[in-house]
């Protein structure tokens, strides 16, 4: 008897659960309505690529994830990989944060199996759903014996929970991968034993025209522990913003410079020692690692060697 590939997945909602009293309309729908069971059912094909157990964790629109929502993710994908009888995970998700969730997977999980999410642009009764072709394509990668780690895949594209990014607010191909970032072993599963009794608070500020300093004030008062600067082209930290930063510094706060654009911001780039530096992470991923480091109680030189490392470049 040939063995088929059992795989486990995890529903959270978001449009792949979605429905639209107008099919037609990819606008006006309501994330997460299906039941996991309904969206298996739906998607006959699935049955033979592999045995497929369900799990109904959430059934939220990805914009009303929260810290606590990754830490049950974790939670569940772990419970799911460490089972005999479990070959892989496949996790539907909103695409909207989807990226952060896979990220702090990606750093929290610890297994040799695949973890693949994937997620859809259009509601599950759109004529043109793009969801069924999502979830198969999940599976098959799922099913891959020699695939491991945290991964995503939407409309044909395969990327690593590190690289990936949405970069479009509707299309079928809102997702990019940045082909720089080939390493996606590094830092996985770091930070699998921080359970935090309450998140830390990392807060992100983005940089433009004219920005007023008492938002970098209002971040330390209302309890920060960390800042993520979205800062104009590579990290460029504006001059008016300087002494705020460095009251937010003397009070304990880590601080890393970013970008608000694509690419990567380096330590030491623009005159900028002083600062961390988010290398190609971008903010909202950078803000998910800066969380796990100040809740696993790292200090400065622990963090800048974990960015060093993270982006192959000397602390």
């Amino acid at each position: 008897m040939v063995h088929r590939p059992r795989i486990h997945l995890i529903a959270t909602g978001g449009t792949i659960a979605g429905t639209a009293p107008d099919p037609t309309d990819t606008r006006n729908y309501t994330a997460g309505t299906l039941t996991a069971e309904e969206l298996i059912a739906s998607i006959p094909p699935l049955k033979d690529l592999a045995e497929i157990s369900v799990e109904q964790l959430y059934n939220l629109d990805s914009k009303d994830m929260t810290p606590d929502h990754w830490l049950g993710l974790a939670r569940a994908t772990q419970a799911a990989l460490d089972r005999q009888d479990v070959d892989g995970v496949v996790i539907t998700h909103g695409t909207d944060t989807m990226e952060e969730s896979a990220w702090f997977l990606h750093l929290t999980v610890r297994s040799e199996k695949p973890v693949v999410m994937t997620g859809a642009m259009r509601p599950a009764n759109h004529p043109q759903a793009d969801g069924p072709g999502n979830l198969q394509a999940a599976v098959r990668l799922a099913t891959e014996p020699r695939r491991t780690g945290v991964w995503m895949t939407m409309n044909g594209a395969t990327m690593t929970a590190r690289a990936a990014t949405k970069s479009h607010t509707s299309g079928l191909n809102a997702f990019a991968h940045h082909a720089d970032c080939q390493d996606f072993t590094t830092l996985r599963g770091r930070f699998s034993g921080v359970v935090p009794n309450s998140w830390p608070r990392v807060d992100i500020l983005m940089a433009y025209a004219g920005a007023p300093t008492d938002l970098i004030d209002a971040c330390v008062c209302h309890g920060a522990r960390g800042l993520i600067l979205a800062l104009a082209g590579h990290g460029s930290i504006p001059a008016n913003w300087r002494p705020a930063l460095q009251r937010a510094r003397a009070v304990g706060l880590t601080i890393l410079r970013g970008s608000r654009c694509a690419g990567p911001v380096w330590r030491g780039q623009n005159a900028e020692p002083e600062f961390l530096a988010t290398g190609d992470l971008p903010p909202a991923k950078a803000r998910v690692l800066l969380m796990l480091s100040v809740a696993a109680g790292l200090d400065a030189t622990d963090l800048a060697s974990i960015l060093a490392s993270l982006n192959q470049e000397k602390p």
